[in-house]
């Protein structure tokens, strides 16, 4: 792989802490003024990927550029051409936000009269100009990450890593922030994304590595990672979490391709070619088998499925620890330059 036209470029990182193999061999290229999302379940080196890539981290094998730079050789030029913004705002709650970004851009030991024009800008780019001058404490969660997304950018840095930068919020504030990350990659900007919302990586990455046990196992656009299970799919849900077997089984029968199950949510989803006669024939046989269905519908596959079909979990159950295996370390949280 090549480094002219990507912003971001790894090439077997290997990591380990203790008796964990946190990356085992991890690639990735990610071209200039693109969204590249890192899908995975917990545990699957996300996380510290990130760090690496961040500096914050150095790996044991394996080397990394990013905006050119060799992270571990010239680490300081990578800082100042990256953003990072954690999982939780790293903001001071007592000071307005206009302080807030007059503190970071003078950390970044931009001049008094500088660090407020470039705070300024910023507030008025991410639409909290009205509310700039109010203490933090009062934003509302939307209004936080935003704020936390511009304190990442006093230095217009070329590449900004997201490390599931909506964790928490609620759906208006998770659009709030799709928004500005949207108009920030309109300006050129490059975007790593981890996440563990299917939906977010849908909306906002134009390619998307799904990582597991350390490494990627899969890559492509939503729609080419999408087209792995299929086109169209029948999607059932039974009454009872006792009929799931036997839905998926008569489901199998019917279309001739294996279904995937989501017993917690009694449903079944199964590839089929020809829509209207495959969605016919599969309620007329579960009508015959006597089972009770709440709905059955014709779609095209998710994230959601793809990320089943590749790494045996639902997203929803990999985000919590249990038998995916021991989290990785968490990365350093708030904003780096």
């Amino acid at each position: 792989m090549g480094s002219t036209r990507h912003a971001i470029l790894a090439e077997g990182l290997r990591k380990r802490y203790g008796g964990t193999q946190a990356l085992a061999g991890f690639d990735l290229a990610v071209p200039e003024g693109t969204v590249c999302g890192l899908l995975g379940p917990n545990g699957a080196g996300k996380t510290t990927a990130v760090r690496i890539l961040t500096t914050l981290l150095r790996p044991d094998a394996g080397h990394a550029r990013v905006a050119g730079f060799d992270v571990v050789r010239q680490a300081e030029q990578v800082r100042f051409r990256i953003g990072l913004v954690g999982q939780h705002a790293a903001l001071d709650e007592v000071l307005s936000g206009r302080q807030n970004l007059v503190m970071f851009g003078r950390l970044y030991h931009l001049g008094a009269a500088a660090a407020r024009r470039r705070a300024d800008e910023l507030l008025e780019r991410f639409d909290l100009a009205g509310t700039g001058d109010k203490p933090v404490s009062g934003y509302s969660g939307g209004m936080r990450r935003r704020l936390d997304l511009a304190a990442s950018l006093i230095l217009a840095p070329p590449v900004l890593f997201l490390d599931e930068p909506t964790t928490g919020l609620d759906p208006r504030g998770r659009g709030e922030v799709w928004q500005a990350v949207a108009s920030l990659v309109a300006a050129g900007t490059t975007v790593l994304l981890t996440t563990q919302y299917l939906e977010e990586a849908d909306r906002l990455a134009g390619r998307i590595h799904v990582m597991e046990a350390g490494r990627v196992i899969a890559e492509g656009t939503p729609e080419e990672l999408k087209s792995l299970i299929g086109g169209d799919r029948i999607e059932v849900v039974v009454r009872d979490a006792g009929d799931v077997a036997t839905a998926a089984a008569v489901a199998e029968r019917v279309a001739g391709a294996r279904p995937d199950r989501d017993d917690d949510r009694r449903r079944v989803s199964v590839p089929v070619r020809d829509r209207v006669a495959a969605l016919t024939a599969v309620a007329s046989a579960l009508q015959e088998a006597g089972l009770p269905i709440e709905d059955i519908a014709l779609r095209r596959p998710t994230l959601d499925e793809v990320f089943l079909h590749l790494t045996g979990h639902t997203a929803e159950s990999a985000g919590s620890s249990g038998p995916m295996g021991p989290a990785e370390p968490s990365a350093a949280e708030g904003t780096a330059a």
